[in-house]
C-alpha cells in the first residue's frame, strides 16, 4: 500500500513572538494596555504574538525600554540596532544597565577632591531616525509621520527629559536658520504627542509642508496670525496665515545635542 506523499506542514512561529508575549505577561498587561504603551492597538499586539506581523522598529525599541537589561538588547537588535550603537552614545552603558529591569543606573559624578556623589537615574532609549528637518529655505525629508521613518541608531537619555517616551524620537537638523540655538548637524529630540498649537507659542517645533518637507522653527502666535520664526536674523519668517492647514505641526522639540565649536 503506497503511503500518501502529502506531508502536513508545521507552522513555526518567529522567535520574536514568544519574546513579545513573555514581556507582556511579565508586565501583567492585557493586549490593550500593552498596545497603549507602544502607541499601538490590541489587534496589532495580537498579530505580533501570533506571528502574523512583525512589530515596527519603534515598537521594538520601546519594548526594549520596558524590558530592561538583558532583554532590552534583543528588542533593540530586532529594531536593527547593535549593542555598539547604544554604547557609543553613552560610554559604560552596558555595565550600568546591569541595574536591569527598573532601568536604574548608578551615575557617579566627580566632586571636588575625592568627594563623589551617587544617584539613581532612569534611562530610556530614543530612536535616532534616518530623517532630516531642514532650516528655512532648505528641503527636509518629506515624511510627515515620524514613527514611519526607520531608525539608524539609539540615544540614551534620562527619563525626565522625555515626558512621553513612546512618542519621543530624534532626528538631525540641516541648515543654519536656527543658529546659534540649533546649528547645522545638531540632533534634536522631539515629542510627536505635543502638537496642540494653542500650547506651543514660543516653542521650537518640527513642522511639515508638502513642498518644504520637515522644517525646524520657532512657532509664534500673534492674535490670529501664526508664524514660523528663525533664530538667525538673516532668514525670513514664514507667515502661516489663513492657509495654515498647508503646514502641519508634527512634534515639539524637547532638547538638542550639538558639537562644541
Amino acid at each position: 500500500m503506497r503511503q500518501s506523499s502529502a506531508v502536513s506542514k508545521v507552522s513555526v512561529k518567529p522567535d520574536w513572538t514568544a519574546k513579545v508575549l513573555a514581556l507582556r505577561e511579565r508586565l501583567r498587561l492585557n493586549q490593550t494596555a500593552f498596545g497603549s504603551l507602544l502607541a499601538s492597538s490590541a489587534m496589532a499586539v495580537s498579530r505580533w504574538e501570533r506571528g502574523a506581523q512583525e512589530p515596527p522598529s519603534h515598537s521594538f525599541i520601546e519594548m526594549g525600554n520596558l524590558a530592561g537589561d538583558p532583554d532590552c538588547w534583543y528588542f533593540w537588535g530586532r529594531a536593527g540596532l547593535r549593542n555598539e550603537d547604544v554604547i557609543k552614545v553613552m560610554p559604560g552603558m552596558r555595565r550600568r544597565l546591569r541595574q536591569a529591569q527598573s532601568h536604574e543606573m548608578e551615575i557617579v559624578r566627580a566632586g571636588s577632591g575625592e568627594k563623589k556623589s551617587i544617584e539613581k537615574l532612569q534611562l530610556v532609549a530614543i530612536p535616532l531616525l534616518k530623517a532630516v528637518a531642514a532650516s528655512h529655505g532648505e528641503k527636509g525629508d518629506s515624511i510627515d509621520l515620524l514613527h514611519d521613518a526607520p531608525a539608524e541608531s539609539v540615544i540614551a537619555a534620562p527619563k525626565e527629559w522625555c515626558p512621553h517616551p513612546s512618542s519621543t524620537t530624534c532626528l538631525r537638523v540641516q541648515g543654519h536658520s536656527m543658529a546659534p540655538t540649533i546649528g547645522d548637524g545638531y540632533i534634536v529630540a522631539v515629542d510627536s504627542s505635543q502638537t496642540d498649537r494653542s500650547k506651543l507659542d514660543g516653542k521650537i517645533v518640527i513642522v511639515w509642508n508638502k513642498d518644504a518637507g520637515l522644517t525646524v522653527s520657532r512657532f509664534r502666535r500673534y492674535d490670529r496670525t501664526e508664524t514660523l520664526q528663525p533664530e538667525n536674523p538673516r532668514y525670513q519668517s514664514i507667515t502661516l496665515g489663513n492657509k495654515s492647514s498647508k503646514w502641519k505641526v508634527v512634534a515639539k522639540v524637547l532638547w538638542w545635542i550639538g558639537k562644541a565649536p
